[in-house]
Protein backbone atom coordinates (compact mmCIF):
# COMPACT_ATOMS: atom_id res chain seq x y z
CA UNK A 1 0.00 0.00 0.00
CA UNK A 2 1.34 3.41 -0.95
CA UNK A 3 0.39 6.68 0.60
CA UNK A 4 1.47 10.24 -0.02
CA UNK A 5 2.12 12.25 3.11
CA UNK A 6 0.40 15.65 2.98
CA UNK A 7 1.07 18.89 4.81
CA UNK A 8 -1.47 20.00 7.39
CA UNK A 9 -0.90 23.68 8.09
CA UNK A 10 -3.95 25.77 8.74
CA UNK A 11 -6.44 23.09 9.72
CA UNK A 12 -8.79 24.09 12.56
CA UNK A 13 -8.48 20.66 14.19
CA UNK A 14 -4.75 20.21 14.83
CA UNK A 15 -3.48 17.58 12.42
CA UNK A 16 -0.88 16.46 14.95
CA UNK A 17 -3.73 15.06 17.07
CA UNK A 18 -4.63 12.44 14.45
CA UNK A 19 -2.31 9.47 14.15
CA UNK A 20 -4.37 8.16 11.23
CA UNK A 21 -2.69 10.74 8.98
CA UNK A 22 0.60 8.84 9.28
CA UNK A 23 -0.84 5.93 7.28
CA UNK A 24 -3.93 7.07 5.42
CA UNK A 25 -5.74 9.88 3.72
CA UNK A 26 -8.78 9.31 5.89
CA UNK A 27 -11.98 10.73 4.38
CA UNK A 28 -14.54 8.47 6.05
CA UNK A 29 -15.92 10.25 9.12
CA UNK A 30 -19.51 9.54 8.07
CA UNK A 31 -18.70 5.86 8.75
CA UNK A 32 -16.35 5.86 11.74
CA UNK A 33 -14.34 8.81 12.98
CA UNK A 34 -10.90 8.53 14.52
CA UNK A 35 -9.79 9.18 18.07
CA UNK A 36 -7.58 12.22 18.64
CA UNK A 37 -4.38 11.54 20.57
CA UNK A 38 -5.67 13.49 23.58
CA UNK A 39 -8.73 11.26 23.77
CA UNK A 40 -6.69 8.09 23.25
CA UNK A 41 -4.35 9.13 26.06
CA UNK A 42 -7.23 9.82 28.47
CA UNK A 43 -8.81 6.45 27.67
CA UNK A 44 -5.50 4.65 28.18
CA UNK A 45 -5.19 6.25 31.61
CA UNK A 46 -8.73 5.14 32.47
CA UNK A 47 -7.99 1.56 31.44
CA UNK A 48 -4.76 1.54 33.43
CA UNK A 49 -6.58 2.89 36.47
CA UNK A 50 -9.25 0.21 36.10
CA UNK A 51 -6.63 -2.52 35.78
CA UNK A 52 -4.49 -1.30 38.67
CA UNK A 53 -7.12 -0.25 41.21
CA UNK A 54 -10.59 -1.53 40.26
CA UNK A 55 -13.29 0.62 41.79
CA UNK A 56 -10.66 2.86 43.40
CA UNK A 57 -9.46 3.66 39.89
CA UNK A 58 -12.82 4.04 38.18
CA UNK A 59 -14.79 5.87 40.84
CA UNK A 60 -13.49 9.31 39.92
CA UNK A 61 -14.73 8.83 36.35
CA UNK A 62 -18.13 7.80 37.65
CA UNK A 63 -18.15 10.88 39.88
CA UNK A 64 -17.38 13.01 36.80
CA UNK A 65 -20.54 11.99 34.93
CA UNK A 66 -22.34 15.25 35.82
CA UNK A 67 -19.37 17.17 34.40
CA UNK A 68 -19.43 15.10 31.20
CA UNK A 69 -23.14 15.84 30.80
CA UNK A 70 -22.49 19.53 31.40
CA UNK A 71 -19.84 19.65 28.66
CA UNK A 72 -22.12 17.87 26.19
CA UNK A 73 -24.96 20.19 27.16
CA UNK A 74 -22.89 23.35 26.64
CA UNK A 75 -21.70 21.99 23.30
CA UNK A 76 -25.27 21.82 21.99
CA UNK A 77 -26.66 24.86 23.82
CA UNK A 78 -28.42 22.95 26.60
CA UNK A 79 -27.96 22.33 30.29
CA UNK A 80 -26.30 19.21 31.63
CA UNK A 81 -29.53 18.19 33.35
CA UNK A 82 -31.10 17.83 29.89
CA UNK A 83 -28.47 15.30 28.76
CA UNK A 84 -28.38 11.53 29.16
CA UNK A 85 -25.45 9.37 28.08
CA UNK A 86 -26.67 6.30 26.22
CA UNK A 87 -25.29 3.53 24.00
CA UNK A 88 -26.19 4.59 20.49
CA UNK A 89 -28.34 6.82 18.32
CA UNK A 90 -31.28 4.41 18.33
CA UNK A 91 -31.37 4.60 22.12
CA UNK A 92 -32.07 8.31 21.80
CA UNK A 93 -34.94 7.78 19.36
CA UNK A 94 -36.37 5.16 21.70
CA UNK A 95 -36.51 7.64 24.58
CA UNK A 96 -39.44 9.23 22.73
CA UNK A 97 -40.72 6.19 20.81
CA UNK A 98 -41.06 4.24 24.06
CA UNK A 99 -41.90 7.27 26.18
CA UNK A 100 -44.91 9.00 24.64
CA UNK A 101 -48.43 7.96 25.48
CA UNK A 102 -49.29 6.86 21.96
CA UNK A 103 -52.87 6.28 20.83
CA UNK A 104 -54.06 4.34 17.76
CA UNK A 105 -54.20 6.74 14.82
CA UNK A 106 -51.34 8.94 16.02
CA UNK A 107 -48.87 9.74 13.23
CA UNK A 108 -45.11 10.12 12.76
CA UNK A 109 -43.51 11.88 9.78
CA UNK A 110 -40.32 10.19 8.60
CA UNK A 111 -38.21 10.39 5.44
CA UNK A 112 -37.83 7.13 3.54
CA UNK A 113 -34.02 7.43 3.40
CA UNK A 114 -33.32 7.54 7.13
CA UNK A 115 -30.57 5.33 8.51
CA UNK A 116 -32.25 2.45 10.41
CA UNK A 117 -31.23 3.93 13.79
CA UNK A 118 -33.76 6.68 13.18
CA UNK A 119 -36.34 4.52 11.45
CA UNK A 120 -36.74 1.18 13.25
CA UNK A 121 -37.72 2.68 16.66
CA UNK A 122 -40.54 4.64 14.98
CA UNK A 123 -41.65 1.87 12.63
CA UNK A 124 -42.05 -0.44 15.63
CA UNK A 125 -44.87 1.83 16.78
CA UNK A 126 -47.08 0.48 14.00
CA UNK A 127 -47.76 -2.46 16.31
CA UNK A 128 -49.48 0.06 18.61
CA UNK A 129 -51.62 1.54 15.84
CA UNK A 130 -49.35 4.48 15.02
CA UNK A 131 -49.30 5.51 11.35
CA UNK A 132 -46.02 6.40 9.61
CA UNK A 133 -46.15 9.11 6.93
CA UNK A 134 -43.10 8.71 4.69
CA UNK A 135 -41.47 11.52 2.76
CA UNK A 136 -40.72 10.16 -0.74
CA UNK A 137 -37.19 11.50 -1.04
CA UNK A 138 -36.80 10.40 -4.64
CA UNK A 139 -39.25 13.16 -5.54
CA UNK A 140 -38.89 15.74 -2.75
CA UNK A 141 -37.00 16.44 0.45
CA UNK A 142 -38.34 17.37 3.87
CA UNK A 143 -38.53 21.13 3.44
CA UNK A 144 -40.80 23.37 5.53
CA UNK A 145 -43.38 23.51 2.73
CA UNK A 146 -43.39 19.73 2.30
CA UNK A 147 -43.70 19.26 6.04
CA UNK A 148 -46.59 21.69 6.32
CA UNK A 149 -48.44 19.81 3.57
CA UNK A 150 -48.01 16.52 5.47
CA UNK A 151 -48.90 17.64 9.00
CA UNK A 152 -52.26 16.63 10.46
CA UNK A 153 -53.93 17.07 13.82
CA UNK A 154 -52.80 13.51 14.66
CA UNK A 155 -49.11 14.13 13.94
CA UNK A 156 -47.28 13.63 17.23
CA UNK A 157 -43.64 13.50 16.07
CA UNK A 158 -41.60 14.74 13.13
CA UNK A 159 -38.26 13.00 13.06
CA UNK A 160 -35.38 13.80 10.74
CA UNK A 161 -31.65 13.37 10.36
CA UNK A 162 -29.94 16.73 10.45
CA UNK A 163 -27.66 15.44 7.67
CA UNK A 164 -28.70 12.45 5.56
CA UNK A 165 -26.18 9.64 5.88
CA UNK A 166 -26.26 8.58 2.23
CA UNK A 167 -26.08 11.79 0.22
CA UNK A 168 -25.28 14.49 2.79
CA UNK A 169 -28.44 16.60 2.48
CA UNK A 170 -28.54 19.05 5.41
CA UNK A 171 -32.02 19.91 6.66
CA UNK A 172 -33.15 23.34 7.85
CA UNK A 173 -33.85 22.39 11.46
CA UNK A 174 -35.08 25.79 12.63
CA UNK A 175 -37.66 26.03 9.86
CA UNK A 176 -38.79 22.42 10.35
CA UNK A 177 -39.13 22.99 14.10
CA UNK A 178 -41.28 26.06 13.51
CA UNK A 179 -43.69 24.13 11.27
CA UNK A 180 -43.75 21.17 13.66
CA UNK A 181 -44.67 23.34 16.61
CA UNK A 182 -47.52 24.99 14.69
CA UNK A 183 -49.40 21.72 15.27
CA UNK A 184 -48.01 21.10 18.78
CA UNK A 185 -45.97 18.09 17.62
CA UNK A 186 -42.43 17.23 18.71
CA UNK A 187 -39.37 17.45 16.49
CA UNK A 188 -36.79 14.72 17.15
CA UNK A 189 -33.43 15.03 15.41
CA UNK A 190 -30.77 12.44 14.65
CA UNK A 191 -27.66 14.65 14.64
CA UNK A 192 -24.96 12.01 14.18
CA UNK A 193 -23.94 13.06 10.64
CA UNK A 194 -23.74 16.76 11.43
CA UNK A 195 -22.62 17.30 15.00
CA UNK A 196 -18.86 17.72 15.28
CA UNK A 197 -18.60 19.07 11.76
CA UNK A 198 -21.17 21.85 12.34
CA UNK A 199 -22.23 23.80 15.45
CA UNK A 200 -25.65 23.11 16.94
CA UNK A 201 -27.71 25.18 19.38
CA UNK A 202 -30.82 23.28 20.39
CA UNK A 203 -32.44 26.27 22.09
CA UNK A 204 -31.86 28.67 19.22
CA UNK A 205 -33.30 26.08 16.81
CA UNK A 206 -36.18 25.27 19.19
CA UNK A 207 -35.59 21.50 19.05
CA UNK A 208 -37.33 19.10 21.41
CA UNK A 209 -35.10 16.02 21.36
CA UNK A 210 -31.67 15.51 19.77
CA UNK A 211 -29.60 12.33 19.79
CA UNK A 212 -26.26 11.35 18.32
CA UNK A 213 -23.72 8.57 18.60
CA UNK A 214 -20.16 9.65 19.30
CA UNK A 215 -18.28 7.45 16.86
CA UNK A 216 -18.44 9.59 13.72
CA UNK A 217 -17.88 13.36 13.53
CA UNK A 218 -17.63 13.63 17.34
CA UNK A 219 -14.42 11.57 17.14
CA UNK A 220 -15.33 9.41 20.14
CA UNK A 221 -15.70 5.75 21.00
CA UNK A 222 -18.18 3.39 19.43
CA UNK A 223 -20.95 2.27 21.76
CA UNK A 224 -21.64 5.67 23.33
CA UNK A 225 -24.16 8.37 22.50
CA UNK A 226 -26.13 11.14 24.14
CA UNK A 227 -29.68 12.42 24.02
CA UNK A 228 -30.84 15.96 24.72
CA UNK A 229 -34.40 16.13 26.04
CA UNK A 230 -36.00 19.52 26.53
CA UNK A 231 -36.64 19.81 30.28
CA UNK A 232 -40.32 20.59 29.78
CA UNK A 233 -40.72 17.08 28.34
CA UNK A 234 -39.33 15.15 31.30
CA UNK A 235 -42.71 14.43 32.82
CA UNK A 236 -44.43 13.84 29.46
CA UNK A 237 -42.12 10.92 28.67
CA UNK A 238 -42.30 7.73 30.65
CA UNK A 239 -38.95 5.98 31.04
CA UNK A 240 -39.23 3.09 28.61
CA UNK A 241 -36.08 1.32 29.81
CA UNK A 242 -35.72 2.14 33.51
CA UNK A 243 -32.85 0.88 35.63
CA UNK A 244 -31.29 1.31 39.02
CA UNK A 245 -29.86 4.72 38.13
CA UNK A 246 -33.27 6.06 37.11
CA UNK A 247 -34.22 6.51 40.77
CA UNK A 248 -33.92 9.71 42.77
CA UNK A 249 -31.32 8.17 45.10
CA UNK A 250 -29.64 5.37 43.21
CA UNK A 251 -27.59 4.42 46.27
CA UNK A 252 -30.70 3.60 48.31
CA UNK A 253 -30.70 0.18 46.71
CA UNK A 254 -33.66 -1.49 48.41
CA UNK A 255 -36.04 1.44 48.20
CA UNK A 256 -37.78 0.28 45.05
CA UNK A 257 -40.62 2.79 45.18
CA UNK A 258 -38.65 5.99 44.77
CA UNK A 259 -39.59 8.70 42.30
CA UNK A 260 -37.46 9.21 39.21
CA UNK A 261 -34.31 11.28 39.37
CA UNK A 262 -35.19 14.86 38.50
CA UNK A 263 -32.96 15.22 35.43
CA UNK A 264 -32.50 13.49 32.07
CA UNK A 265 -30.13 10.92 33.56
CA UNK A 266 -33.35 9.01 34.36
CA UNK A 267 -33.19 7.83 30.74
CA UNK A 268 -29.76 6.23 31.21
CA UNK A 269 -31.25 3.34 33.19
CA UNK A 270 -28.34 1.18 34.30
CA UNK A 271 -24.63 1.80 34.61
CA UNK A 272 -23.49 4.00 31.72
CA UNK A 273 -20.42 3.56 29.57
CA UNK A 274 -17.93 5.61 31.61
CA UNK A 275 -15.14 5.01 29.11
CA UNK A 276 -17.35 6.18 26.26
CA UNK A 277 -18.54 9.19 28.24
CA UNK A 278 -14.92 10.14 28.87
CA UNK A 279 -14.21 9.88 25.13
CA UNK A 280 -17.10 12.24 24.37
CA UNK A 281 -15.86 14.69 26.99
CA UNK A 282 -12.29 14.73 25.70
CA UNK A 283 -13.10 14.91 21.99
CA UNK A 284 -15.76 17.57 22.45
CA UNK A 285 -13.24 19.61 24.44
CA UNK A 286 -10.86 19.45 21.47
CA UNK A 287 -13.60 20.40 19.00
CA UNK A 288 -14.66 23.33 21.22
CA UNK A 289 -11.07 24.56 21.53
CA UNK A 290 -10.68 24.36 17.75
CA UNK A 291 -13.73 26.59 17.10
CA UNK A 292 -16.74 24.65 15.74
CA UNK A 293 -17.62 27.45 13.31
CA UNK A 294 -14.11 27.33 11.85
CA UNK A 295 -14.37 23.54 11.51
CA UNK A 296 -17.67 23.94 9.62
CA UNK A 297 -16.20 26.50 7.23
CA UNK A 298 -13.16 24.29 6.64
CA UNK A 299 -15.24 21.17 5.99
CA UNK A 300 -17.42 23.04 3.49
CA UNK A 301 -14.31 24.38 1.75
CA UNK A 302 -12.95 20.86 1.43
CA UNK A 303 -16.18 19.46 0.04
CA UNK A 304 -16.56 22.45 -2.31
CA UNK A 305 -13.08 21.68 -3.67
CA UNK A 306 -14.05 18.03 -4.05
CA UNK A 307 -17.30 18.81 -5.89
CA UNK A 308 -15.55 21.23 -8.23
CA UNK A 309 -12.95 18.61 -9.11
CA UNK A 310 -15.47 15.82 -9.57
CA UNK A 311 -17.57 17.93 -11.91
CA UNK A 312 -14.50 18.80 -13.94
CA UNK A 313 -13.99 15.19 -15.02
CA UNK A 314 -17.65 14.23 -15.42
CA UNK A 315 -18.51 12.42 -12.20
CA UNK A 316 -22.15 11.93 -11.30
CA UNK A 317 -22.98 13.71 -8.04
CA UNK A 318 -25.71 12.34 -5.79
CA UNK A 319 -25.23 15.23 -3.36
CA UNK A 320 -26.96 18.61 -3.57
CA UNK A 321 -24.67 21.56 -2.88
CA UNK A 322 -27.15 24.41 -2.66
CA UNK A 323 -26.50 27.01 0.07
CA UNK A 324 -27.72 25.74 3.42
CA UNK A 325 -28.04 22.09 2.42
CA UNK A 326 -24.39 21.26 1.69
CA UNK A 327 -22.60 19.28 4.41
CA UNK A 328 -19.43 17.30 5.05
CA UNK A 329 -20.67 14.37 2.94
CA UNK A 330 -20.30 14.07 -0.84
CA UNK A 331 -21.43 10.94 -2.70
CA UNK A 332 -20.47 10.40 -6.34
CA UNK A 333 -20.09 7.79 -9.04
CA UNK A 334 -18.17 7.60 -12.28
CA UNK A 335 -20.05 6.81 -15.50
CA UNK A 336 -19.71 3.16 -16.43
CA UNK A 337 -17.63 2.30 -13.34
CA UNK A 338 -18.68 0.03 -10.50
CA UNK A 339 -18.54 2.20 -7.38
CA UNK A 340 -17.58 -0.65 -5.06
CA UNK A 341 -14.67 -1.56 -7.30
CA UNK A 342 -13.64 2.09 -7.57
CA UNK A 343 -13.73 2.67 -3.82
CA UNK A 344 -11.80 -0.52 -3.14
CA UNK A 345 -9.19 0.40 -5.75
CA UNK A 346 -8.72 3.88 -4.29
CA UNK A 347 -8.39 2.43 -0.82
CA UNK A 348 -5.48 0.29 -2.05
CA UNK A 349 -3.68 3.64 -2.39
CA UNK A 350 -4.38 4.51 1.25
CA UNK A 351 -7.39 6.77 0.67
CA UNK A 352 -10.26 5.63 2.89
CA UNK A 353 -13.86 6.33 1.87
CA UNK A 354 -17.15 4.41 1.98
CA UNK A 355 -18.12 2.58 -1.20
CA UNK A 356 -21.51 1.11 -1.96
CA UNK A 357 -23.26 0.19 -5.22
CA UNK A 358 -24.88 3.62 -5.29
CA UNK A 359 -21.65 5.57 -5.11
CA UNK A 360 -18.46 6.48 -3.28
CA UNK A 361 -19.08 8.58 -0.16
CA UNK A 362 -16.42 11.05 0.95
CA UNK A 363 -16.50 12.71 4.38
CA UNK A 364 -13.52 14.89 5.43
CA UNK A 365 -13.17 16.51 8.84
CA UNK A 366 -11.47 19.56 10.31
CA UNK A 367 -7.93 18.11 10.25
CA UNK A 368 -8.06 17.10 6.57
CA UNK A 369 -6.36 19.34 4.04
CA UNK A 370 -6.96 20.55 0.51
CA UNK A 371 -4.03 18.34 -0.41
CA UNK A 372 -5.97 15.34 0.87
CA UNK A 373 -8.84 16.25 -1.45
CA UNK A 374 -6.53 16.84 -4.39
CA UNK A 375 -4.90 13.46 -3.77
CA UNK A 376 -8.31 11.78 -4.05
CA UNK A 377 -9.16 13.81 -7.16
CA UNK A 378 -5.91 12.65 -8.75
CA UNK A 379 -6.70 9.00 -8.07
CA UNK A 380 -10.38 8.86 -9.10
CA UNK A 381 -10.05 9.32 -12.88
CA UNK A 382 -6.89 7.21 -13.07
CA UNK A 383 -8.49 4.27 -11.26
CA UNK A 384 -11.75 4.71 -13.19
CA UNK A 385 -9.83 4.39 -16.45
CA UNK A 386 -8.10 1.26 -15.20
CA UNK A 387 -11.39 -0.33 -14.21
CA UNK A 388 -12.97 0.34 -17.62
CA UNK A 389 -9.92 -0.63 -19.68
Amino acid sequence: MTHRQTPGAGTPLPRSEFAVTQRYTYLNHAAVGVLPRCTRDALTTFIDQHAQAGVLGTYRYEANMPNYRERIGRFVGASGREIAVLRNTGDGANVVALGLNWQPGDRVILSDNEFPSNAIPWLALRARGVEIDFVDTKNRRLTPDVLRSMMTDRTRVVTVSWVSFDDGYRHDLAALAAVTHERDALICVDAIQGLGAFPLDVRALDLDVVYAGGAKWLLSMQGVSFVYVREALFDRLCVGSPGWRSQADMWDFLNYDQPLVADASRFEGGTPNFLGALSLDQSIALIEASNPAAIASHVLALTDRLVEGLRAFGANLRTLRDPGVASGIVTFSMPGVDSVALGRSIQSEGVVTTWRPGGVRVAPHGYNTLEDIDHLLHLVPAHARTLTA
